[in-house]
Order: C-alpha cells, then structure tokens, then sequence
C-alpha cells in the first residue's frame, strides 16, 4: 500500500532519500534503455549511429515538452496540495492529461514536417537523411504516449510516489532489450526492420508505460471521480499550466537547440564526431543519474513547503540535495576520467570515433560539478514558481554563449572539436555559478519577508 509522506514536517534529509533514490534507480534503467538503443544502432553501421545522433535534437524537443509540462505539473500540484488545496491539484491533474494530449498532436504535425528540412541542415543527404527519417517518424508518431507519461508521472511525484516510475522504467528496459534486436532482425514471423524496429521498441515500450501509469493512478484514487467533462479544457487551468509549463518546457527546448548547435558545428568535422557525440553523452547521462532523482526531490520539496509557508525548509532542501549531489558525483567523475576509452569501445570499434569521444569525455568530467549546481538550483526555483529564469539560464547556456564561443575556439582558433567541448565548459561553469548566487537571493528574500515562523527539524 501506497503511504503519503508528509513534506512539510517529516525531517528533509529521510524525504530526500525516499524520493530521491527510487527517482534514480529508474533514470538509471532509462538511460540504460537508451544505451541499448545506441548499443544496437552501433551493429548496423556508424551511418546508422551517426543517424541516430543527428535524430536526437528533435527527439530531445518532444522530450522537453513532457518534461517541461511535467515540471510545471509537479509544481502547481505540489504547492495545491501543500496549501491543503486537494480538490484544485485533482483538477489540475485532469487538465494536464488532455493539455499534455493536445500539445503531442501540434508536436507530432510539426516534427513530421519539420525533421526532413532540420537534418539537411546538420549535413544528412541521401542515405544518411534516409535511415534519419525512418527512425524520426516512428519516433514522433509516439509523441502522445512520452507526453501523456511525463504527465502521469507528474502526479504521482507531487505526491511523493517516484517508485511507480521506477517500475516501468526497469520493466522498460528488460523489454527493450529483448524488442530491440527482435524488431531489428525480425524472426518468430515479424520482419526485419533495420533501425526502424529500434525506434518501434521504444514507442511500444512508451505504449506499455501509459496502460500501467493510468492503472497505478487510479489505484492512488487519482483519477477516482473523473469524468469525461473533467478533461474538456478549461481556461484558468490551461493558462496556469501554459505558465508554469512553458517556460519549464522552453527551458529543455534551450537544451534541444544547444544538442542541435553542438550537432551542427560537430558535423563539420565528420559524421564520426556526431556519432562520438552521441555515444559520449549517453555515458554522460549513466554518470549523471544518480544525482538525477535530487532534482525531483527539489522541486517536490520546494513545492509543498512553499505551499505550506516554510521557505526555512525550502533553504535546508537546496542546501541539502547540492551537497548530497557534490558527493554522488564524485564518484561519476573519477570513473568516466579513467575508463573513458573503455566505455566507448562498448558502443562501437571505429578508432575515429573512440578518440574523439574519449576526448568529450576527458574535458566533459570537469564540468560535472556544474551540472549539481545548475540543476538542483532551476527545479528548486521551479518548485518555488519562478520557471522563468530558466529560460534565460538555458538560452544563456544551451546558444547564446556556446555560439560565439564554438566559432571562436573550434572555427577560428581551429581547435577542432576539443574547442566545442571547451565551449561547453565555459558555458556551463559561468551560468552555474550565477545560477547558484541568484537562487541563494531568491531564498533569503522569501526568508526576510515571510511572516510565519521558519520552522526547524
């Protein structure tokens, strides 16, 4: 049986762990189904590696409107439910349902139209473009089920259940594992379908994910009383949502763009650079994730106890998942340094494409730090509705600095591609220390003016 936890009393450091580590344990086997993906693509050719790495900007934009609508989701509900108001968080979890199915019908019109022209861009012509687009389709005509997911997932984590996630996501990946090389193959009468039955695992996966997701939530009494009038758009919601949503989801749209521009000026030294790329970040991602579920506590955590009235908490949340996250890291750090070269060998045997990712994920550790700061940081601000400044931290970060920046080292010092990864360097250090200064101010501020009494554990 499912126990409420109590976010607003119950002391921070035992809330952290229980939502943070169940988070983790599932952003582990997501990002392990995504290496599987990769693993298999590496099998048919580095064309189709490559391919598959040019295709992930566009994937990661669909990816940032679930997450973004989720966060926002996360948000509003958490601080409902943090003010005692029960039955408004119920109507804001129908209303996100049929936001979140309206948004992947404009999203999936968009990428099937829009996918072609975008990877001419990054340098795909002929094959190249062909084996893109046959992964890409596929992809987007399961947009509905990544965003409706996100959303589900959002109102089970507002009110503290991280571990159902973390279910399908294990569940997920064991199944991948298996659809992947069969789709991919064919055998026991389906037909072989080269990277498209990659592409069709994952949104079968996705598909499997929603029936269990609604299930669970109805369990959770979620969706008790719903009714279909419940979904039919109302504006007070929807714009509520759109406000706290969208700059979530612009955010990770910032990411989507700065995935593109690393893409793009990486194409320009060969496809072996993009298919590096690829690889290296998925490892990236492995070294990240257990620091991911401290993001989800953040937001949680800020969320309620903002709701409630204790930005004393609040404080010590910030404070807590920053340290905690410094510390997990380390370890990620230490690993990726000195088997960078070991762990790309896993993903293919192209000597090329090896050195250059060994080279990504040399300077890429120095920068790990970074990412606890700036990340714990944005979802605690999240948390405490100001997303805004997301945006400008992510646009900042992502393209506004990473541009000049890869012009100047990688173009016109001819620094290659060690100077797009110092460029990263640069980008992310300089905003995470902002970022870190002006989330301490937003805190203080809120602990100067408030007028209940900051309550200590």
């Amino acid at each position: 049986m499912h126990k409420t936890l109590d976010f607003t009393s119950a002391p921070i450091p035992s809330l952290i762990r229980k939502l943070a580590v169940p988070a983790s344990v599932g952003f582990v086997f997501n990002t392990l189904f995504n290496v599987v993906d990769t693993y298999w693509g590496g099998q048919i050719s580095t064309s189709a590696l490559a391919a598959m790495g040019l295709t992930f900007p566009v994937f990661f934009i669909i990816l940032s409107m679930g997450i973004g609508m989720g966060t926002g989701t996360t948000a509003l509900i958490s601080q409902s439910l943090g003010a005692g108001r029960n039955e408004e968080a119920t109507v804001f979890g129908y209303q996100a349902v049929s936001f979140s199915i309206i948004n992947s019908v404009l999203l999936t019109i968009l990428g099937l139209s829009m996918a072609p022209a975008l990877f001419r861009i990054l340098g795909a012509t002929e094959q190249y473009l062909e084996i893109a687009l046959q992964y890409m389709n596929v992809i987007l005509w399961g947009t509905i089920f990544f965003l409706t997911n996100s959303i589900l997932n959002a109102l089970l984590n507002a009110r503290g259940d991280t571990k159902t996630y973390r279910n399908y996501l294990i569940v997920g990946f064991f199944l991948n594992a298996i659809l992947d090389p069969w789709f991919m193959l064919g055998g026991l009468g389906f037909p072989a379908l080269g990277i498209r039955g990659i592409a069709l695992a994952t949104v079968f996966v996705q598909i499997l994910g929603t029936v269990y997701m609604i299930v669970i939530s109805r369990k959770r009494k979620i969706f008790q009383n719903a009714q279909l009038k419940d979904f039919i758009p109302v504006r007070k919601y929807y714009a509520a949502l759109f406000g706290q949503g969208f700059p979530a989801s612009l955010n990770m749209l910032t990411v989507a763009i700065g995935i593109f521009v690393i893409t793009y000026f990486s194409s320009k030294f060969g496809k072996e650079a993009v298919a590096a790329y690829g690889i290296a970040t998925r490892i990236e991602q492995i070294a990240l994730l257990p620091t991911i579920g401290l993001n989800i506590a953040a937001l949680t955590l800020a969320g309620q106890n903002m709701g409630a009235g204790f930005p004393g908490r609040v404080l010590e949340s910030w404070q807590l998942n920053i340290r905690y996250g410094l510390m997990i890291i380390l370890v990620g750090i230490v690993s990726v340094y000195l088997f960078a070269a070991q762990l790309m060998q896993a993903f293919t045997n192209d000597v090329k494409v090896i050195e250059i990712g060994v080279e990504y994920l040399h300077i890429a550790v120095l920068f790990f730090f970074a990412y606890i700061f700036l990340n714990i940081s944005v979802s605690t601000l999240q948390g405490m509705k100001r997303p805004f400044y997301a945006i400008f931290v992510g646009a900042y970060r992502q393209f506004l600095v990473p541009l000049p920046l890869f012009l100047f080292l990688a173009i016109f010092l001819q620094w290659g591609t060690k100077g797009i990864w110092w460029g990263i360097f640069i980008a992310n250090w300089s905003a995470s220390i902002f970022t870190f200064f002006y989330t301490r101010r937003q805190i203080m501020n809120l602990l100067r003016t408030s007028a209940v009494p900051n309550e200590e554990n």
